[in-house]
């Protein structure tokens, strides 16, 4: 067959191919050590990472090496098709012993297991076809069998059900009558499996899968795999990425894979100065990649947001969004499983090596995504209003002032009826406000957004371009910080909060190197009239001014 030669590229789809994409050694982040062992002391385990983190590439690299080493007989199935199936154990078991055959003839070149579907099915009914199938398959083959199944946790309801106790009944017979070792693999853990039976009954994939050995996790890009990685095109191709480029990579991404690629190939495939390769990729140029994957909600980002809907994943993360703390005992407060769960899904990440530390969104663009993605039917509703540049001054400035008493009116005037349409009412104002300021940005700005678990407040950085110069076309950026803080308990000291508040204001503002500071607080305790929770004022600290307001 022949197959056209192309020049490489930054893979954002699907497992990827050393010929035509720029790729690192898909083993690197696999313990694969640690692999070997748990295969020759016979285990079942899983092996789980967020979407588009490159496991298929690594799984499919890891069956190729054990398959080359020659002591085991390795086989990759995906049983993803299955999913339609459901609660139809019939239907998904006969799509995952296609597959099995499908793909032991494509790895170990056993054509004859595929012929044996119908009958197993017919013979043996679809609870003991999957252990009949895999019996037949090892009596078969001449050394033990290692199978990797990928996917597993897209399947639901019975079925799902049936393959985990099906391999749970074949694992007393291993290695001669069942698979050596088998490797689960999915987004998440066993352990967070939520089965719904046909019959109304919710059971968890441990409870029926409860000879996992051991949980492994694939982990993101360092920062010296970005460089290895963005280094391959730029040896390629002559085109160099400034330092301060591969700087802000690695704070947008924290490394996660499809990002770090999906950045690369929009600067160098998508924009038109990044195609001419005689111009470096700088970090504007990063930054506005970035923007306009945020804004394509790109399959990737899409998944990840779709997520937010889930009950457990919004108890973790609207405390967060708010900045605030999990009330313990509230009927609303995560469980442990919750927070693991998302850390899983790769929205959260634990600040430092310490496992106590703060629990914080993964990376600057999913700080981005997540308030956008909860407020997109305001945005929408705002965005069909007149554009107007109201807010900008005639040296092209943004009056900041100006648009924050704009808020507090339209903050007074719509609060009630929005609020009550979000599922992170903790967040509420919070995402109010930056839906709100980032129908205005997008003319020509960017937000940074801080907020982590029990930090009190939210902190936003915008960033404003203005002509600095307009006969060379030089841009100037205005830097303006933004602290957001929620009064919710009536025994609250205010004065106490207020002065904290400003201090903290100050500080942000002087580590951001901004221009000016706000500090915006909102009263949502009962009986306070608007009258007296909307006000402004200036306040100083040592020789810097803030402007406070209340909402």
């Amino acid at each position: 067959m022949y197959i056209p030669k192309i020049d490489k590229f930054f893979n954002t789809a699907g497992p990827a191919q050393i010929d035509i994409h720029y790729t690192l050694d898909p083993l690197r982040r696999i313990n694969y050590e640690e692999i070997s062992r748990l295969i020759v002391k016979r285990s079942y385990f899983v092996l789980h990472a967020p979407r588009q983190t490159g496991k298929t590439t690594s799984l499919l690299a890891m069956v190729r090496r054990i398959n080359a080493e020659g002591v085991y007989r390795c086989v990759y199935i995906n049983v993803e098709s299955a999913q339609v199936a459901r609660n139809d154990v019939e239907k998904g078991m006969r799509a995952v012993l296609s597959e099995l055959g499908q793909k032991l003839k494509l790895f170990l070149d056993e054509p004859e297991p595929y012929e044996w579907v119908s009958s197993i099915l017919e013979v043996d009914g679809e609870l003991k076809a999957l252990s009949t199938m895999l019996t037949r398959v090892c009596e078969k083959l001449e050394k033990p069998l290692v199978l990797f199944i990928d996917e597993i946790d897209a399947l639901v309801g019975d079925t799902l059900v049936s393959i985990l106790r099906q391999l749970r009944d074949a694992y007393a017979t291993r290695p001669k009558f069942a698979p050596i070792s088998v490797i689960l693999c999915g987004v998440r853990d066993i352990r967070d499996y939520r089965i719904h039976r046909s019959d109304g009954e919710i059971i968890t994939g441990g409870s029926c899968f409860n000879i996992k050995t051991k949980s492994l996790r694939l982990g993101n890009f360092s920062e010296s795999d970005i460089l290895e990685l963005y280094h391959q095109h730029t040896e390629a191709t002559g085109q160099i990425f400034e330092e301060n480029a591969y700087t802000k990579v690695w704070e947008l991404t924290r490394g996660q894979p499809w990002l770090v690629n999906a950045l690369a190939n929009q600067v160098t495939s998508e924009m038109p100065e990044g195609r001419d390769r005689s111009n470096p990729i700088t970090l504007d140029m990063i930054e506005e990649a970035a923007n306009q994957i945020i804004i394509s909600r790109a399959t990737h980002l899409d998944q990840l947001t779709d997520k937010l809907r889930e009950p457990r994943v919004r108890r973790v993360i609207a405390p967060i969004a708010a900045g605030e703390n999990w009330q313990d005992t509230s009927e609303n407060a995560p469980h442990a499983d919750d927070i693991e769960y998302v850390i899983d899904l790769g929205l959260l990440r634990r600040e430092g090596a310490e496992l106590g530390r703060a629990l914080v969104i993964s990376n600057e663009i999913y700080k981005e995504i997540i308030p956008r993605e909860l407020t997109s039917v305001m945005q929408d509703n705002m965005s069909a209003e007149p554009a107007q540049l109201w807010y900008v001054n005639g040296d092209g400035t943004m009056d900041m002032s100006k648009l924050l008493r704009e808020f507090q009116q339209f903050f007074r005037e719509n609060s009630e009826s929005w609020l009550e349409r979000f599922d992170y009412k903790e967040a509420g104002f919070q995402l109010l406000l930056q839906a709100f300021l980032q129908r205005i940005v997008n003319g020509g700005g960017y937000i940074d957004r801080e907020y982590a678990l029990g930090r009190g407040r939210v902190d936003l950085l915008v960033r404003w371009r203005y002509p600095g110069n307009a006969a060379s076309g030089e841009q100037k950026e205005q830097r303006i910080v933004l602290e957001l803080k929620t009064i919710r308990d009536r025994t609250l000291n205010t004065a106490r909060t207020l002065s904290m508040g400003i201090d903290q204001t100050a500080r942000y503002a002087e580590r951001s190197n901004a221009m000016e500071a706000h500090l915006i607080i909102c009263d949502e305790r009962m009986g306070q009239s608007w009258d007296n929770k909307i006000y402004e004022r200036t306040e100083r600290i040592g020789n810097f001014e803030l402007r406070v307001w209340g909402c």
